[in-house]
């Protein structure tokens, strides 16, 4: 197993999740591996962060983190918004920027997605999370006015 130091990681994976989609949306993407799939990437010297995922109202991805080309930590992630709103394109998009503006709260302490809990005016962002930066599970919630709008359940850990 290639040796790292664990401060480095999480010091990149918080660097990388604020300087892709949190930040830039689909504007971050890269040319895609995958057919008919979206990608990010962020580097920084041996590091290098991943995230491509399929869909979009819907949507299943996997983020990857590798320390010198060899991949170290993953999570893997599925969900959107709910089945009745798939075709308010206006109501999608507004539920998406208020998803990364949560995101980008992302901290040492919760590392995998957004804070446990970030509001701006009738909208809120809930994540709960079982586990550590080893092996973890949670799901994030936003809804409005006590509406759920959209909901995600994601996993992963450092791979051994």
């Amino acid at each position: 197993m290639v040796e790292f130091e664990k401060g480095d990681f999480l010091a990149f994976l918080l660097e990388a999740k604020r300087h892709t989609y949190a930040a830039l949306g689909d504007a971050a993407s890269v040319r895609s591996l995958l057919p008919g799939s979206r990608q990010l990437e962020w580097r920084d010297r041996a590091w290098l962060y991943r995230d491509i995922y399929f869909g979009m109202a819907f949507f299943v991805g996997q983020e990857v983190v590798s320390w010198q080309a060899q991949p170290v930590w993953s999570m893997a992630y599925a969900g959107g918004v709910m089945e009745e709103l798939g075709g308010q394109a206006e109501k999608v998009t507004a539920i998406y920027t208020f998803l990364r503006r949560a995101l980008r709260q992302v901290s040492a302490e919760l590392p995998f997605r957004g804070p446990a809990c970030w509001e701006e005016q009738d909208w809120r962002y809930i994540n709960r999370v079982e586990g550590n930066l080893e092996v973890f599970q949670g799901e994030e919630e936003i809804t409005a006015a006590g509406v759920v709008l959209y909901r995600l359940r994601y996993c992963g850990g450092f791979l051994r």
